[in-house]
């Protein structure tokens, strides 16, 4: 893995990491959490650039979750059950999605990079939900900042030791789910909470 990554960004560089993170959210089988671990490692010695690094990560992401959400609106989910096992979004992801949105509404957007899956589905599952344009990027975009500032800062901090991550995203990531949805559902208890502003 380490070298198939070394590779890639010796030969495609920083438009390179742009095009694979969003081919990684549409839905394309990329590991995106250890490539932006790689990246972060890469600027830790110095072959690339921190701010750089962030900045093409997160236009990646944020193109690969905006097509996602244009795709849901026009396409709709006949088009998801149909192709999406053929870039493996399963019909269990797709109904994880689901209740999940049913929960937590669109705070699913903001967490669902996390989980393995998801994210390539919720922004989809928007679209197809009609969410008004600026509600979906306020908790898509705020997202995708916070998932390429985390994995690129923890790859950048943790140097040689970046193969870590990779363990976690193949064996610990599926436990980090419960954590995951209390933190939201806290999160977006304080967030409406704020947006009513202080009681009378």
């Amino acid at each position: 893995m380490e070298q198939y990554l070394h590779h890639f960004i010796e030969q495609f560089g920083y438009i390179g990491i742009m095009i694979a993170l969003m081919g990684g959210i549409v839905g394309l089988p990329i590991p995106d959490e250890v490539l932006l671990t790689y990246v972060g490692y890469n600027t830790s010695t110095g072959i690339m650039s921190y701010p750089l690094a962030l900045g093409c990560s997160l236009i990646g992401a944020l193109f690969g979750i905006s097509i996602s959400y244009y795709l849901g609106i026009r396409l709709g989910l006949p088009f998801l059950h149909k192709f999406g096992p053929k870039v493996h979004i399963t019909e269990k992801r797709i109904e994880q999605t689901k209740t999940l949105f049913t929960k937590m509404g669109p705070f699913v957007l903001f967490i669902g990079y996390f989980i393995p899956g998801i994210r390539h589905v919720s922004a989809f599952l928007a679209g197809i939900n009609e969410y008004r344009f600026k509600k979906f990027a306020i908790y898509a975009y705020s997202g995708a900042f916070f998932w390429v500032f985390t994995f690129i800062t923890l790859g950048r901090t943790l140097g040689k030791d970046w193969k870590i991550v990779k363990k976690y995203v193949e064996h610990y990531s599926t436990y980090l789910i419960p954590l995951l949805i209390i933190f939201g559902l806290i999160g977006a208890y304080f967030y409406l909470r704020t947006k009513k502003g202080p009681s009378s």
